[in-house]
């Protein structure tokens, strides 16, 4: 059965733009929803806190302020938020629509993957959170729940700052025990919650996509707790034998129980994560683990690459290697015997020697000859990324290359003043002494925000595209001085210097405040002119309802009596077609109690009339209204008892 059919949101349209179209799953916080921005013909997920939490205005407003903080974040490894506001109970965030899976998926498909599988994987991991934590918060709730991995082979992060792990240590759900697996020792024992908690939880995620299983596991989330605080993670190799020691090096250093000793943030993790895999050979990186659920019918290219690598990852800087590797080509020449000369006569005892020095010497000379052809006279451009100016001059001097060139170009990911790249590039077969050009780093580049204060929203959006800035998330938010639509301020504020591509929170005004009246039971004219005086406009819903008051008149309206809307803001009315009209029981000679309980069922109030003579008495004499004929239902019979 479709459960979905049974959620009062789905089908329903989220502030006049987001309609719902099905519910995608349930957390402890909040529902998610595949919905549609209708103004952009987009489809988008849609975040909804369950309303017993909207009811906490603490909550709500973390859930707010965390949100706007998530969409600073521009980074191709997190699911970006486009929008957050709030419709009567429901308070929401629209953010990126990602078709895929979650790497919980993967595991629970695969088991164990292959080291390479799983580097892929854990790096735009380690490139969302490191952009996260350069920029002051921490995701807090690492798990592959929240990993996503998209039908492109994309992989992004998601609920960044929404959601506290500590939060959920006392609830005893099996959701509950796949967030204790993956909190740090001091996350624990401490609530501390500082960038090393994320590199915690990434390294028990790459121990659980190397051996396929937790490192940690117990019937109760207390003995989980208790293993985290007192006990190491185990190698990898230890599930895995034969696994390449420098993967049990990186788990070990990323859960390292005392975090002065883990690596200070997700940027330093993934730096040793690119150094230790530069270490490992492809045999190594390849390996199938025996954890691995494989099929009968897999290929040899299956079991490579269990996931496709991402669009967005940066390959692993070059090894800085002295020699060659394992299958590199050999620059040695083999060389053929010569051809043996022709028979010649013997001329004497003293030619014979001669003519064997020669003959050696002839072929060193020409496999020499052959050998500088073909190797000698040609180099390998060394690697050079990430290196300063001076440490790649060096290197090329001892290669026997000169310095080409030399360039700039911003990077985000490159520290100023290093190597971004190099033409040839690294690995490159050139002549010695050949130049090589180098592009140095000059750091991230930088954009001032313009101010936008006052700026209409269009047009806002507008001017940070030609920044080169991307919009973020809208706030919606009462202002006086600010016109409806237009802009109230920015996060971060006018004049700040940001990156260039950055997200740029909006807050926008939806005009000053207005108290809605009461107007139900009013004519329609008159509650329309009420509503309008007020600054509202009207519109009348196609369905008129039976009511207590005459047809015509106001029955209900949306929002209801002192809700604060905005000015321009539309105030659904709903019209009465009059009281339902009910057949009158006929209840003379009934008991009073057979009587009340008759017309009570009928829709009717009843009221008892005794008189003098009817004190004492429990049988009903007459009714205000005959038996058979109709009376609104709700109105007031008058039973006499005698």
């Amino acid at each position: 059965m479709d459960t979905t059919l049974q959620d009062p949101l789905v089908g329903q349209v989220l502030d006049g733009r987001y309609r719902v179209e099905a519910r995608i799953a349930v957390g402890g916080m909040a529902t998610v929803y595949r919905a549609v921005d209708t103004r952009l013909d987009r489809v988008l997920a849609l975040k909804v806190m369950h309303p017993s939490l909207a009811a906490d205005r603490s909550f709500v407003e973390r859930f707010i302020r965390e949100a706007k903080s998530v969409a600073r974040l521009a980074h191709p490894n997190v699911v970006q938020v486009f929008d957050q506001g709030t419709e009567g109970t429901y308070v929401y965030l629209a953010m990126e629509y990602i078709a895929g899976c979650t790497l919980r998926d993967v595991l629970r498909e695969r088991g164990a993957l292959q080291p390479r599988a799983a580097l892929d994987i854990l790096e735009p991991v380690l490139a969302a959170l490191g952009a996260a934590h350069r920029a002051g918060f921490v995701h807090r709730d690492m798990k592959p729940e929240n990993v996503l991995i998209g039908d492109d082979g994309r992989v992004k992060v998601a609920d960044f700052g929404l959601v506290r792990a500590v939060d959920t240590v006392t609830n005893t759900t099996g959701t509950v025990l796949g967030t204790v697996s993956y909190l740090a020792p001091e996350q624990i024992e401490n609530g501390i919650a500082d960038p090393r908690v994320d590199v915690y939880a990434c390294g028990i995620l790459l121990y659980e996509m190397l051996t396929g299983e937790k490192p940690h596991d117990g019937d109760s989330p207390a003995i989980v707790l208790y293993k985290h605080l007192h006990e190491d993670v185990p190698a990898p190799s230890a599930a895995v034998p034969g696994m390449a020691y420098e993967l049990d090096e990186l788990v070990a250093s990323a859960t390292a129980r005392n975090p002065a000793i883990r690596p200070q943030d997700a940027v330093a993790l993934l730096a040793q994560v690119r150094a230790g895999r530069a270490r490992l050979t492809a045999e190594q990186l390849d390996a199938v683990p025996p954890q691995a659920l494989t099929s009968e019918h897999d290929n040899a290219e299956d079991r490579t690459s269990v996931i496709p690598r991402a669009l967005t990852v940066p390959r692993p800087l070059p090894v800085d290697e002295e020699g060659e590797g394992a299958g590199s080509p050999q620059h040695t020449s083999r060389l053929q015997s010569p051809p043996p000369l022709p028979p010649r006569r013997r001329t004497g005892l003293r030619r014979g020697p001669m003519a064997v020095v020669v003959a050696v010497l002839l072929a060193l000379g020409v496999g020499t000859g052959i050998w500088y052809i073909n190797s000698g006279q040609f180099t390998k451009v060394p690697p050079l990324l990430a290196k300063t100016e001076k440490e790649a001059r060096d290197r090329l001097a001892t290669a026997g290359l000169d310095v080409g060139e030399v360039n700039e170009a911003f990077s985000d990911t490159v520290e100023r003043g290093t190597v971004i790249s190099t033409d040839p590039k690294a690995g490159a077969r050139i002549r010695s002494h050949d130049p090589v050009a180098l592009t140095l780093s000059k750091g991230p580049e930088t954009v001032r925000l313009p101010d936008l204060d006052g700026y209409p929203l269009d047009r806002a959006r507008d001017v940070l595209k030609d920044e080169g800035l991307e919009p973020g998330m809208v706030t919606r938010e009462f202002s006086d001085g600010v016109p409806r639509g237009s802009v109230i301020s920015t996060k971060p504020g006018k004049g700040t210097k940001v990156r260039a591509g950055s997200a740029v929170a909006l807050t926008v005004s939806k005009g000053s405040p207005v108290d809605v009246p009461d107007v139900t039971g009013d004519d329609l004219a008159d509650a329309r002119a009420g509503l309008e005086e007020a600054g509202l406009k009207v519109k009348i819903a196609p369905e008129r309802v039976n009511s207590e008051h005459d047809a015509g008149q106001v029955a209900r309206q949306n929002p209801g009596e002192g809700r604060q809307v905005a000015e321009g803001d539309t105030v659904t009315l709903t019209l009465s077609k009059g009281p339902e009209m009910v057949e009158v029981p006929d209840v003379v000679g009934d008991s009073v109690d057979d009587a009340r309980s008759r017309l009570e069922g009928a829709g009717f109030r009843v009221k008892e009339d005794r008189g003098l003579l009817g004190l004492f008495g429990d049988t009903v004499r007459s009714q205000s209204v005959d038996g058979g004929d109709t009376a609104p239902r709700g109105s007031t019979i008058t039973i006499e008892i005698r």
